[in-house]
């Protein structure tokens, strides 16, 4: 039985526009954790979604000041132990995200599926937690 917790891994995006990131994150079943913002409009220095189920990931804005983390956008690539893939499966398909892989049986174990989100970023939500 894995009772791993890993949560010292946080992968982070850089997206044009970060607060409907994060909005379609917690539509689609994150929850939000903290939000820097900075002096321009839009500008997102730090902020973090935290998924029910462990883990985080953060997401900032292309036109911070500071770049040292700034990577090209729509170049993530995310995959989310879930619990209950259908479940997010329905919120994605709701969402209208661009389904990339479907809901499928994995030879290793895993039910799972891929999407887009709205920068391009790629997320694979399936049940093999390692």
């Amino acid at each position: 039985m894995n009772t791993r917790k890993d949560m010292n891994i946080w992968p982070g995006l850089t997206c044009n526009d970060p607060l409907a990131e994060r909005d379609w994150l917690t539509r689609l079943g994150f929850e939000p954790g903290i939000l820097v913002e900075g002096d321009g409009p839009g500008e997102v220095i730090h902020s973090e979604m935290l998924w029910p189920d462990g883990g985080r990931v953060m997401v900032s804005s292309a036109c911070k000041t500071d770049s040292t983390f700034t990577t090209p956008i729509g170049t993530g690539n995310v995959y989310v132990v879930v619990s209950d893939p259908d479940a997010v499966y329905t919120k994605a398909t709701d969402l209208g995200a661009t389904l990339v892989r479907d809901m499928a049986e994995e030879d290793y174990g895993s039910r799972g599926f891929s999407i887009t989100d709205p920068e391009g970023n790629l997320w694979s939500f399936g049940t093999y937690a390692g």
